[in-house]
């Protein structure tokens, strides 16, 4: 899909977007068409697949992932009646790198343009300092100084000598990236710009005011719970632990003897994290591996189930404190959490989060989006959905940055892509 610039330097958005959210357990994508002047974009295309091929994440069967890929492309457009080349697509965050870059440009005294704010966003710099074989995938100004004077929000037509910004890189392996980008480009699409994960559920479940104010978003996925920590209105650190609802669903599975499939429906249906006064006398029907339907399933209490479940999440939060502590961003973000990504909906998470993290917590959905179904508008979809409005909604600045610099413009992974199909 090719836009059109429009005078104010933001791309104009013509045709079709296609978001793709390749997670660890499921593959969802979702087909918008802008809606005109001030209207928001309409979903007219939902596909999504249970995913395979994917391990925390990282591909490990190519042939796997990318039948899943094109089973839930062409769900999409099928319903959408429309044929889509180009795509944006998460990265699970896994090995991702965050980190705050300052720098300075002289400008000379005269009016700051944006030639000035492109050159004080080259990504050279930061390039230099990321560690070998990693793929800057975003360079977002968190805020920008005048002859030393920090705090401009927008340096445009403002003067001084030296132009100086403070710059959050976030990069990604670069082999992992090039695996994800293949196995997407076999199935004769174009990525057209890569997101890490918890930036775009992030966009799709974080209100105004959190953003500004201070707030760190938790996305429990399948293999993955990624992190975003925002601040002032900018994403400011991002990070990812490689354990998710999936170990949970193993955790089951190996403590109660059952098929995975029988696994997850246990955690579906009857696990929490919050043990009851009821969980000794209520008893749950567990089936054991290679038994026949015929038999009689093995009765287990529920606060069995219970003491399976806790222990993991417990662990996953641990994991997320000490990774934000060690970081320094425990505090910056105040005391606001939100949860987001299937393995968030499981009963009692949002009330542990409070009491491991010691934070006021509540569950993030996707903001409303015209021609949503309402079969994918739960936390499970807030990376799919926010991938739509960072294509939609992306803020100027970033969109320079992006485009112009350190991320990834439709050419060069368009060029990787044509490659890819001459050679497969």
């Amino acid at each position: 899909m090719h836009g059109k610039k429009k005078k104010n330097g933001t791309k104009a958005r013509s045709g079709l977007i296609a978001a793709l959210d390749i997670g660890t357990t499921k593959i969802c994508c979702l087909i918008a068409r802008p809606g005109g002047a001030d209207k928001p974009p309409r979903v007219i295309g939902i596909g999504h697949q249970a995913s395979r091929g994917l391990r925390a994440g990282v591909v490990v069967d190519m042939e796997g992932v990318e039948a899943s890929l094109r089973a839930a492309v062409e769900a999409a457009e099928q319903m959408a009646g429309e044929n889509i080349r180009h795509v944006v697509v998460n990265f699970p965050g896994v090995g991702v790198s965050s980190k705050m870059i300052a720098y300075e440009v002289a400008i000379g005294g005269h009016a700051i343009g944006d030639s000035d704010v492109r050159r004080v966003m080259d990504p050279a710099p930061a390039l230099a300092e990321r560690p070998e074989d990693y793929e800057m995938i975003h360079a977002i100004p968190v805020g920008y100084s005048i002859d030393g004077n920090r705090g401009v929000r927008d340096p445009r037509g403002m003067y001084g000598q030296r132009l100086g910004v403070n710059l959050h890189v976030v990069g990604v392996p670069g082999g992992p990236l090039r695996n994800l980008t293949t196995a997407v480009t076999r199935c004769h699409l174009d990525i057209e710009q890569a997101v890490v994960a918890p930036y775009a559920s992030a966009l799709a479940s974080l209100v105004d005011d959190e953003v500004q104010l201070g707030v760190t978003l938790i996305d429990m996925g399948g293999g993955t719970t990624s992190v975003a920590v925002f601040f002032d209105g900018e994403l400011v650190h991002t990070d990812c632990v490689p354990v998710g609802g999936v170990h949970v669903t193993n955790d089951i599975a190996r403590g109660l003897s059952t098929p995975l499939a029988q696994a997850e429906r246990l955690k579906t249906l009857y696990a929490s994290v919050l043990p009851s006064p009821s969980d000794d006398r209520e008893m749950i029907a567990v089936p054991l591996i290679g038994e026949d339907n015929g038999n009689e399933p093995h009765q287990i209490p529920r606060s069995m189930l219970v003491g399976i479940v806790r222990p993991r999440i417990e662990e996953i939060f641990e994991m997320v404190r000490q990774r934000l502590e060690a970081a320094g961003f425990d505090k910056v973000a105040g005391r606001r959490v939100v949860l987001t990504g299937g393995a968030s909906q499981m009963s009692g998470v949002r009330e542990f989060a409070g009491q491991i993290l010691d934070r006021q917590v509540r569950i993030g959905r996707p903001k409303g989006m015209e021609g949503l179904a309402e079969a994918v508008s739960g936390p499970a979809f807030s990376t799919v959905s926010g991938l739509l409005a960072f294509a939609f909604k992306t803020p100027r600045a970033l969109e320079d940055a992006a485009l112009q610099s350190g991320g990834h413009p439709p050419g060069r992974f368009g060029r990787f892509g044509q490659w890819l199909r001459e050679n497969f």
